[in-house]
């Protein structure tokens, strides 16, 4: 585990140097680009993992696999004739880090383990309370919130709404027209402020309509 940790700092400190503004990777997708902003203040080792996973292409050629309207939009794992591709190594969870899974903000995605993150991230589509840590529990330590959506917010919107079914090993939740990853860039840096939670919400309740089930954002 040491040495993971030391090989993604090493990671983030040849990507971003001292100062640097948050950086931004933008995901060309067959509907549409969706840009994020990270938070390596926040989430260190979990936006030097995902910039690992970017700057190698992994995620380019995979799908979203997982799309629940008002729920999340999740991603990072299959090829569209569901191969899983092999990942890296799991990372600790930062869960603690004070961001929380509001509207429009990145997080991880792992198994029952806490810390069992890999390549598969989501976007909360409204606020997720439940997906918060709240205590140091594998039920209630919630998944890393790294970063949020700063473009794209109409991609996202209408991947959201597509039809789903069961495809491949999945049995429901599946776009049925598939959502591929076709490039991925880390763009230039762009000054930012700190990091906060985003404003606004896809249907403004302010509340998840679904019911929490275990490990909703699981891989």
């Amino acid at each position: 585990m040491k040495w993971i940790l030391a090989s993604l700092a090493l990671l983030l400190a040849c990507v971003l140097p001292a100062r640097a503004a948050n950086p931004r990777v933008e995901f060309m997708t067959s509907h549409g680009n969706i840009v994020l902003e990270l938070y390596p203040d926040k989430a260190p080792l979990t936006v030097a993992n995902f910039l690992n996973y970017v700057q190698s292409g992994f995620y380019e050629g995979t799908i979203f696999h997982r799309v629940v309207n008002d729920f999340i939009v999740q991603g990072g794992a299959f090829t569209p004739d569901f191969t899983a591709k092999p990942t890296l190594p799991p990372i600790p969870s930062e869960a603690k880090n004070g961001l929380t899974n509001e509207a429009w903000t990145v997080a991880m995605a792992r198994g029952r383990d806490i810390d069992s993150a890999t390549s598969q991230f989501f976007i909360n589509l409204d606020s997720n309370k439940f997906l918060n840590h709240y205590k140091d529990d594998p039920d209630y330590y919630g998944y890393c919130v790294f970063g949020k959506v700063v473009s794209g917010f109409e991609v996202v919107k209408k991947i959201a709404a597509l039809p789903t079914g069961a495809a491949g090993p999945l049995k429901e939740d599946v776009p049925l027209e598939p959502v591929v990853i076709q490039k991925v860039a880390l763009l230039p840096a762009a000054p930012s402020a700190s990091p906060s939670q985003p404003k606004g919400k896809t249907h403004g309740k302010g509340q998840t309509r679904h019911k929490p089930r275990p490990h909703l954002a699981g891989t």
